[in-house]
């Protein structure tokens, strides 16, 4: 009886074994989890980059459009101040 006894109780080698493979199981699932959302936080910066780069093109051809309307602007005032001096 007490051998069969001993064979039904785990040796703490396999005690420790046992709770070893859970707890690299455990850390294997989240290994993955974290990789998981590193993919996904790499995603969200690129977007965040491309929407960055479209909105300073943007702004770089406001500021191109303003320049022009000032330039614009300038040659109109010019032209009717000339055309004021000739009339």
């Amino acid at each position: 009886p007490i051998e069969q006894h001993l064979q039904v109780v785990p040796s703490e080698l396999e005690i420790i074994k046992q709770d070893f493979e859970k707890i690299s199981s455990e850390l294997g699932k989240k290994i993955e989890q974290l990789e998981e959302e590193k993919l996904r936080l790499g995603l969200d910066v690129d977007i965040h980059k491309l929407e960055a780069e479209k909105l300073r093109k943007g702004k770089n051809k406001a500021v191109e459009d303003l320049n022009s309307l000032k330039a614009d602007y300038k040659k109109l005032r010019l032209s009717i101040r000339t055309a004021g001096a000739q009339a």
